[in-house]
């Protein structure tokens, strides 16, 4: 919202030679800051000056507009193809032509790229090893005979007798040194945007048949190497300067923020030589051996942890053309990294981040990855909420018939595993000393004692396993679960229970992807028994509730024959009453799947006797809930558990019609029920109201045997239909109806 002229001002002032830089940078900042500027009138086509068209190229740049980035590209490259003038440097440039390279890569011709391609692989290889000299600062005190300058040192203050890298230390840079660290910092994205198109060039056709292995061997000297096209050179120099950073990882440093940019480097190796060998097979076999290396130099160091992953990356795009075993490497980083050091957020995050990207390359190259599923949930269990986005998007990777029941107690189990690893760190900050074991004949009074307690250790480990074990019974963690109550307040935990619902929906989407009916049995024999065993967090408990009962609904519909095939367990847990109480949804579900299910339009096996069995227990359930008692020892159960019990009761009985006189005569003590003083000192006028109107409906149907034998037990033809659902959808319309026709109209006597 400047004013124009003002806006005018400001270029001519960055454009003018007798302005003090630090003015000029100021008005760049102040263009960019503006950005998109309609009254820009700026170009780059006539700087001469390398600071001044490293300014001005940045506000260009900051347009966001496409023709200007590609006249800044052509513009830097056009100054970095001539001899700059003495007191010019190509070090300002090389930041802009980054940023060039990042919004539109296009924009460079083939030739450009060559010409850059050329000059990066001198500036890598052939920089000085002499430190530069320092900047005579021009006071009264300074001294005209200045030392020469010594050679550059490894950070291990070794004397450097090989090339200049990004690590080699010393007091002063040359320009070319500066030059060497910027052109290292935009190899990756130079390599990625133009190193592997291959375009031919006039100088390369005579080169295009020749076999790859021969390129290779003449690459092997640096006189020969001068022959071989920008592109090829530049990986060949891009290579020796990654094998010569890794070399330089090995030194023990002097500083330990030198300590820090030698794992950074090496991580940044690792990766551009994964990139040549995309780009150049040649090379792949003297990288295979050289990072199986470093792979076993680095391994034992938890402080190499992040380096671990590129290498990993490296195995797994190249193993296979290799012909090389990398399940050692893969089973070192799915096994130690996540156990270890689950509590670093940014490895945590990048690990992920990697498993994520590569999901698909893991689950068809190596079995290592979905067996170390527990361990990679130790990341989330810790960090959520911040990975559950990166989870969402692994766990159907993660998921098959062997997984699915393990990955689901462990879901259940996460606040828990989160508990745990808290426990786990606390253990491991403790002196030596009092680590010993606990006394077995002395219960633990804290759980910092029981992590270390003969009675709990196998649960912890179990708990905090690396791999897969289907083959133990997570029943075993019941006393455990109880144990770690005292941390069911901790936020980590909290927040951790808080992602379980997200993924328990998600676990039964993919599922149902593949799931067969065993194994959908057996998935909901698990809902029913773990129902009882969650940790103690009420809200996570609710929450549980609430998407284990509906999913349940989706397995009935996926496979109807379980309700004939569990019969037995789902008996066992519609006929105990504090399920009403305590999980009333997953109740409330289990009662409507027997009235819906149970019937020989979805399992021929299924009989009159089986029907009669589920009647009784769930007529014995209504009655307890319904049972008049006094005022005082009066419970509140659920309305709408009452209404689906009556309901499901109506459909047994319109399935076995014997049934039909109990039922409706309990049916028709509903309205006593409704009205009883101590019913309606515990319920509110609108649910009791409810329950009155659904026992006069289905009462009213039952009048008609023939209809409401259609209405719920319609025939096999029928059952899917279109037709038959919208009838289910639509049950308490149609029950008005037969109501409304079943009552005598007003005025009207009975005949």
């Amino acid at each position: 919202r400047l004013d124009g002229k003002f806006v005018e001002l400001l270029q001519t002032v960055l454009c003018s030679s007798k302005c003090p830089e630090q003015i000029q940078v100021l008005c760049a900042a102040i263009l960019r800051e503006m950005s998109p500027c309609n009254d820009l009138i700026l170009s780059c086509d006539e700087i001469q000056d390398t600071k001044l068209l490293s300014l001005v190229s940045s506000v260009l740049l900051a347009q966001g507009n496409k023709a200007e980035v590609s006249a800044v590209g052509q513009r830097i490259v056009k100054v970095l193809e001539r001899r700059l003038p003495e007191g010019q440097s190509a070090q300002y440039l090389l930041p802009v032509l980054s940023n060039v390279i990042s919004l539109s890569p296009e924009s460079l011709t083939e030739e450009q790229t060559n010409v850059v391609s050329r000059k990066m692989a001198d500036w890598l290889r052939y920089a000085s090893i002499q430190q530069g000299v320092a900047q005579p600062s021009g006071g009264f005190f300074s001294n005209p005979r200045t030392r020469q300058p010594g050679p550059v040192t490894e950070v291990d203050g070794a004397i450097a007798t090989d090339f200049f890298t990004v690590l080699s230390v010393g007091q002063y840079y040359t320009q070319d040194q500066w030059l060497n660290v910027q052109a290292f910092s935009m190899l990756r994205n130079w390599l990625l945007s133009y190193g592997g198109k291959g375009l031919k060039t006039p100088n390369s056709d005579d080169k295009s048949g020749m076999d790859r292995s021969v390129m290779s061997v003449v690459s092997t000297t640096s006189t020969s190497s001068r022959l071989l096209p920008p592109k090829e050179r530049l990986r060949e120099k891009a290579f020796e300067y990654c094998q010569r950073l890794i070399e330089q990882s090995n030194r023990r440093p002097l500083k330990k923020d030198d300590g820090d940019l030698q794992k950074a480097c090496l991580i940044e190796a690792v990766t551009i030589m994964d990139i040549i060998c995309k780009q150049d097979s040649s090379y792949m076999y003297r990288a295979v051996s050289f990072l199986k290396i470093l792979h076993s130099r680095i391994c034992g160091d938890a402080t190499y942890a992040r380096a671990l992953l590129p290498i990993a990356q490296f195995f797994l795009n190249h193993s296979k053309m290799a012909a090389v075993d990398s399940d050692a490497i893969y089973k070192h980083l799915f096994t130690d990294i996540p156990a270890q050091l689950f509590h670093n957020p940014s490895l945590a995050f990048e690990f992920v981040q990697f498993c994520k990207d590569n999901s698909q390359l893991f689950t068809e190259t190596s079995s290592i990855f979905r067996q170390s599923f527990p361990n990679l949930f130790k990341f989330l269990a810790w960090n959520s909420p911040p990975l559950i986005s990166e989870f969402v998007d692994l766990l159907p990777f993660l998921l098959d018939a062997g997984t699915a029941i393990e990955i689901f107690h462990l879901l259940l189990d996460l606040p828990c595993l989160t508990a745990a690893l808290d426990i786990q760190l606390r253990s491991t900050a403790l002196p030596t000393s009092e680590r010993a074991a606990s006394d077995p004949a002395v219960k633990p009074a804290t759980c910092l004692e029981a992590f270390r307690h003969p009675l709990y250790k196998s649960m912890f480990q179990y708990l905090l396993r690396t791999k897969s074990a289907p083959e133990d019974a997570p029943e075993r963690l019941v006393p455990l679960r109880q144990l770690l109550g005292s941390l069911a307040s901790s936020p980590r935990v909290v927040q951790c229970a808080e992602t379980v619902p997200v993924l328990l929906e998600l676990f039964f989407r993919v599922v149902a992807e593949f799931a067969d009916g065993p194994l959908i049995n057996q998935l909901v024999v698990l809902l029913l028994q773990r129902s009882d065993q969650l940790y103690e967090i009420p809200a996570f408990k609710d929450d549980v509730y609430r998407v284990l009962s509906s999913q349940l609904v989706m397995l009935c519909k996926l496979h109807p024959a379980l309700i004939v095939e569990l019969s037995k367990e789902i008996l066992e847990f519609s006929g105990t009453v504090s399920n009403i109480q305590n999980k009333e949804a997953i109740f409330t579900h289990v009662v409507w799947a027997i009235g819906e299910y149970m019937s020989v339009s979805y399992d021929k096996r299924c009989t009159v006797e089986q029907i009669n069995r589920f009647f009784e227990t769930l007529e014995a359930m209504l009655f307890e809930i319904t049972q008049l008692r006094p005022l005082a020892s009066t419970s509140s159960y659920a309305p709408r558990a009452i209404s689906v019990l009556m309901a499901t009761l109506t459909k047994l009985a319109a399935r076995s019609q014997d049934l039909i006189p109990r039922v409706s005569m309990f049916l028709s003590k509903m309205r006593t029920f409704v009205q009883s003083p101590a019913v309606t000192s515990v319920y509110c006028e609108e649910d009791l109201e409810e329950i009155l109107i659904r026992a006069t409906e289905l009462m009213n149907l039952l009048k008609m045997p023939s209809v409401a034998q259609f209405v719920f037990t319609p025939p096999v033809d029928v059952a899917s239909t279109r037709f038959q659902r919208e009838v289910n959808d639509s049950l308490p319309f149609a029950l008005r109806i037969v109501t409304h026709l079943l009552e005598p109209a007003p005025g009207c006597m009975p005949g």
